[in-house]
């Protein structure tokens, strides 16, 4: 199962969201780092609606998701951009 699998299926569960994009952005960051080569799943991005975050702040969703996907960030994840959203807010994707 790859890492974004892993990632897609644990926020499924989590948040039962009703808007999901898991997005690899690791080719965009090759040669970051000497180990960063583009390849692998290293980058990811997260945009996200779930009725769980209405009533959180933006901080609160941020750690819920960083929480939830720390042994994915533990294990080698080297970055993951956030994007969360309750129903019926502006996103901009």
């Amino acid at each position: 199962m790859t890492l974004r699998t892993r990632i897609e299926e644990k926020l499924v569960e989590a948040f039962a969201p009703e808007r999901l994009s898991v997005i690899d952005e690791s080719h965009l960051h090759a040669g970051h780092q000497p180990d960063i080569t583009g390849t692998g799943e290293t980058h990811m991005r997260v945009r996200i609606v779930s009725a769980k975050f209405t009533g959180m702040s933006r901080l609160a969703r941020h750690r819920a998701i960083t929480d939830l996907l720390k042994p994915e960030l533990d294990a080698g994840l080297h970055a993951l951009a956030v994007e969360p959203a309750a129903p019926d807010e502006p996103t901009r994707w």
